[in-house]
């Protein structure tokens, strides 16, 4: 696709530089970094608690807190993240956090074998690694709509969900492999190299269109025609509530949100229960609970492919409502479940196979509505907004699920942490969201005010 048809914006749907987001090079090279970079964050989930168990030998409470400790800056720093993203390029954003996380990760690598690694240097790493994979995952996400037209936002974001699908699942067993084959040294700095290789790939991406924002227009090296109009800089915090309030005001976005929270509230809570009532409940072996939930992996890699054509084909509206209830309601299957035989670790792989094909595909088509209805210079601030509002209830959507497994068991209260999860297709179906046709809604054009 030629720059021209980006930094215009408004391609003709049907047009030779619209039919595949896969033809521009751009889009393959942010395509691969984004990938190299999932399965070094993956993979690095369990390096690095390898390493503190197997290295460290460290106590479980300390382990727990080591995994708190990478993932505390979601919360922590996911509104500040998204009003600084927006006012850098994300293109640069993302090639200084990984090159970070590589940095970290190296040396790691380099303190196991000189024998000065410890536990305070392990809790630095994971917060550093934390902080850096929020302003990827912020910048990734905010950078997609600035490089392909609106009309390729689905099959974009069909690419680079089935590519961290495909993390999520090969990255741990990679990482497990790494340490038991090769050693833990080896393992963080093959962790590092694929950070390395994103940093690498994402630094050659060159056609990011400029964004008119706090700091006017800001230009990419190499791309011709881009004008800097500078404009009065805004303090940091009146653009976190300019994303707070878009979020709110918008009748999209705050249904998104309020269905971001609904599902994470209660999958959490869900969560809980069901890693409980798997192993004690139907007394099943770590690996037939292993197996049931690795189903959830291959079926997300379906439901991205599924949302690159159904909500051009069938609406966005119908996709989003009917995916959710099918992919939420098919969890209301569980609790009726018994003994631990063949049968039923078939249809536990089956129930997830089913609830990562249809969540994914919300997702997906979720993120492309998002994308497409949220101002360019804003995209940053929406994508930390829903991840902190939807990330900030599974805390206590945890503690719900210990409450139920000790006040109604674990089978029943299990069953209520399913209907719960109704509580975000419900609320998709009752707004705008189940509206939406075949194609994306227009952007808002204003900033709020």
């Amino acid at each position: 696709m030629p720059s021209h048809s980006r930094a215009s914006g408004s391609p003709a749907s049907g047009s030779p530089a619209s039919s595949s987001v896969l033809r521009d090079r751009d889009f393959r090279l942010l395509w691969l970094g984004q990938a190299a970079s999932q399965f070094g964050a993956q993979a690095g989930l369990v390096v690095l608690p390898l390493i503190a168990v197997v290295t460290l030998d460290v106590s479980t409470g300390r382990l727990g807190a080591l995994r708190a400790v990478e993932q505390a800056p979601i919360l922590l720093f996911s509104l500040f993240v998204g009003a600084w993203v927006d006012r850098r390029r994300t293109r640069d954003v993302m090639v200084l956090s990984d090159l970070g996380r590589a940095l970290a990760l190296a040396a790691v690598a380099l303190a196991c074998p000189l024998g000065v690694l410890g536990l305070p240097t392990l809790f630095v790493v994971a917060f550093v690694l934390g902080v850096l994979g929020v302003f990827f995952d912020v910048a990734y996400q905010a950078c997609l709509v600035r490089l392909v037209t609106r009309d390729q936002l689905a099959r974009g974001n069909s690419a680079l969900e089935g590519s961290r699908s495909a993390a999520q699942i090969g990255g741990p067993a990679l990482g497990g492999a790494l340490v038991s084959v090769l050693s833990a040294p080896v393992a963080a700095l093959a962790s590092a190299g694929f950070f390395a290789v994103s940093a690498l790939s994402i630094r050659r991406v060159q056609g990011v269109r400029g964004v008119r924002g706090v700091h006017g227009v800001q230009g990419v090296r190499g791309v011709r025609g881009v004008r800097r109009h500078e404009a009065p800089p805004t303090s940091l915090w009146r653009q976190i509530l300019e994303g707070l309030r878009l979020v709110a005001g918008h009748p999209a976005l705050r249904a998104v949100g309020f269905a971001s929270a609904a599902f994470q509230f209660c999958f959490a809570a869900l969560m809980t229960l069901y890693l409980l009532f798997l192993p004690r409940g139907l007394q099943l072996s770590g690996a037939a609970v292993g197996l049931a939930l690795a189903a959830t992996g291959p079926g997300a890699v379906v439901g991205s492919l599924l949302a690159a054509r159904l909500p051009g084909r069938f609406g966005h509206g119908r996709v989003l409502v009917a995916s959710a209830l099918l992919g939420d309601g098919v969890l209301l299957c569980v609790p009726a479940l018994h003994g631990s035989g063949t049968v039923t670790v078939c249809l536990l792989m089956g129930i997830n196979l089913v609830f990562g094909v249809f969540s994914q595909l919300v997702n997906v088509t979720v993120m492309a509505v998002r994308q497409a209805v949220t101002p360019v210079e804003l995209q940053g601030r929406v994508v930390a907004t829903i991840n902190f509002v939807g990330m900030g209830l599974t805390p206590l959507g945890s503690l719900l699920g210990g409450f139920l497994a000790d006040e109604l068991g674990l089978r029943a209260g299990l069953l209520a942490a399913a209907v719960g999860m109704t509580l975000s297709p419900l609320s998709m179906a009752l707004s705008p969201l189940a509206r939406l046709g075949r194609t994306l809604p227009g952007r808002q054009r204003t900033m709020p005010g």
